[in-house]
This record gives C-alpha cells, structure tokens and sequence, in this order.
C-alpha cells in the first residue's frame, strides 16, 4: 500500500486525523523506566504506540533523537518502527536536504533501509534536492513550507520575486506571478508545480502561525498538510484545524508529539498518553465538524 492509502485507511478506521510523535529524551522518562538504559526507552516507545493506536492516522519518529544516541539508537529506531502496524503509516521526521546524490543516498535510507512510508524533507536546494524522494512513487515527501518554531520568519516570511520559466509563469496564477511574495508561499506554489508531475508531495505548515497555514492551504487546496505544533509549542488546535482542512473536510495530519508522551511521568505514562490522543483525536474531530 502507498503511503496515501495507509493515511486514507488508517484515518477512516481510527476517525483521526492525529499523528503521534515519537521524539524519546532519556531523562524524560517517566519515574518507573530511569535509569534503565535503552531497553527503558523501548519499553517507553512501544508502550506509548499500543496506547495511542486506536486514535492515529500516522506515527512521526523524529529520527534526531535516536541517531542522537548513536548506532544503538538506529537499532533502537528499527524496534521502534516494528512495534508499529504495517497498515499504519510512519513518517520520517528527518528534514533532510542536500544535492541529489546525496539525496538519492538519504531516500535509500529512509524509504528501503527503514521502510517508512513518507519523509520530511527541506527545500532550499530546489528541485534536485527533493526529486530523489519523489522517485519512489509510493511514498511522500512532506516539504517544510512554513515551519511550528519562533525563527521560522528569518527567512520563511521574506518576501521574494519569483523567476519562473515560461512554462512555469503559465502554471502558476498571474497575479502570484507578478508580484513579490513570502518565501513560504513561493515555496508552496512550486511544490504545488511538483505536486502535478509527481503526486506524492505534501507540505509542513505549523500550527502555530494559522493565517500562514490558511494562506498555505488557499493556494494548494488538495495537497496533504503535516501540521506540526500543537501541544507543547502552543498552536491553537481549533485554529489550526480550520485553517488546514481541505474541502472534504481532511488533508491534513495534525502531528503531537510531548504533549502525547510525557502526559503522565508516573507509572500511568501509558495510560495519559492514550487518552491525551483520544482527547487531541476528539478534539480535531470536533473542529472538522464545527
């Protein structure tokens, strides 16, 4: 199954539009599982995908935090991804961005060696730093568009000229083509370009910063949205929902990782984060009906 058709699955079957993060800290760890090393943070991983399971449509695993711990942590990651049902997607939260051969040599990684099923990916090298991701028809590249973090404006929120081909010029709507826009959008409109020749792309729009997100969604009305930021960064969940929503009320995969994982730092960590995702999966369901 491809990565679209998990998300549609998954989505349908757990009534979710919630994405769980997996970003694991050692001294994060609730009371009963510190001190214990790597199998501590195993146990913690898989406990939190069994409790959460009922509320996701996709997993994230941030892949910082465990190449943070070096080769066992890659190992650990393999568990991690185990733990976690084939008919589910994951995504790679690894944003990765570099010229193509290196590109094709992070997609084998991701795609074949891990086995995701669709990857965060940046995209200030252009075209040949994202199409090796592409190439693999059956997977996604989720494009950061407009990034969840305080400094995402530097440079995200500059507003640019566009140089367009002809070809290009004739792609995109004139009155975006005359004129300067922020960087985030010209972003968006190019992926949208992309989008249309390959059929797997999708953007990261954060929740923090909704008018972004609904100028994001305005201008690439069928492409998946990856909403990061709610929760511990502080994106207004009903806000974010609104503005992401496609017309058929979905597109989008509303991703929270600490406030999922450390809801509870006692003996019920498992318990808490289920029904953390339970109350986030309502409460996005809620929004998409309101």
């Amino acid at each position: 199954m491809s990565f679209l058709e998990k998300w549609q699955q998954a989505s349908h079957d757990h009534q979710s539009l919630l994405c769980v993060g997996l970003d694991p800290e050692l001294e994060r760890l609730p009371e009963p599982l510190r001190g214990a090393g790597l199998e501590a943070l195993l146990r913690f991983c898989r406990d939190i995908v069994e409790a959460t399971l009922p509320y996701a449509c996709a997993y994230k695993p941030n892949l910082a935090f465990f190449e943070a711990l070096g080769p066992q942590g890659w190992a650990l990651l393999r568990e991690v991804l185990a733990a976690i049902p084939p008919e589910v997607p994951v995504i790679a939260d690894a944003k990765r961005g570099d010229i193509g051969h290196t590109a094709r040599a992070y997609a084998t990684a991701i795609f074949e060696q891990l086995g995701c099923d669709a990857v965060t990916v940046q995209p200030y090298l252009g075209y040949d730093g994202v199409q090796p991701f592409l190439a693999y028809r059956e997977k996604l590249a989720f494009v950061l568009c407009r990034t969840s973090n305080p400094g995402a404006g530097d440079f995200q929120d500059l507003l640019v000229q566009p140089s367009l081909s002809e070809a290009e010029s004739e792609a995109v709507e004139t009155v975006h083509a005359s004129r300067a826009l922020p960087l985030y959008l010209v972003v968006a409109e190019r992926v949208r370009q992309w989008q249309a020749r390959h059929g797997n792309c999708g953007l990261v729009a954060g929740a923090t910063y909704p008018r972004e997100l609904a100028a994001i969604r305005e201008r690439c009305p069928t492409l998946p949205l990856l909403v990061p930021g709610v929760g511990a960064q502080g994106g207004e969940l009903e806000a974010a929902v609104r503005a992401g929503l496609d017309k058929y009320g979905g597109g989008i995969l509303v991703a929270v990782s600490r406030a999922i994982l450390y809801a509870d730092g006692g003996s019920d960590y498992a318990l808490a984060a289920g029904e953390a995702a339970r109350r986030l999966r309502d409460a996005i369901n809620q929004a998409r009906g309101s």
